[in-house]
């Protein structure tokens, strides 16, 4: 993929290899490929908190520390994310593939 003239890279699964070259543009267009049209503020909140936490610790959070931290159910998460929720978000925010995704 190539925004803004600079070449990102992704491995095998489709996670960003390098988080540092994440945008909010990247993620409004990895959304859409995961059939997620539009960002709402819920999307962002929990959006910005994987990105928070998975660049402190290296990892992308898994999903109930999503829950725990954004304060959104796993219910709601589900609905914003279908189908495998902490992977598509931490794909979406830039992030490795969170551990114990199948």
């Amino acid at each position: 993929m190539t925004v803004d003239l600079t070449q990102i890279s992704f491995n095998e699964e489709g996670f960003m290899t390098d988080p540092h070259q994440w945008t909010k543009e990247i993620a409004e267009e990895l959304a859409k490929q995961e059939g997620i049209e539009t960002l709402t503020a819920d999307h962002w909140k929990i959006i910005d908190f994987c990105r928070q936490v998975g660049l402190a610790s290296g990892k992308a959070p898994t999903l109930r520390q999503i829950t725990t931290g954004t304060g959104i159910s796993t219910k709601d998460l589900f609905a914003l994310y279908p189908k495998g929720p902490a992977k598509k978000v931490a794909r979406i925010a830039g992030l490795g593939k969170p551990e114990g995704c199948v």
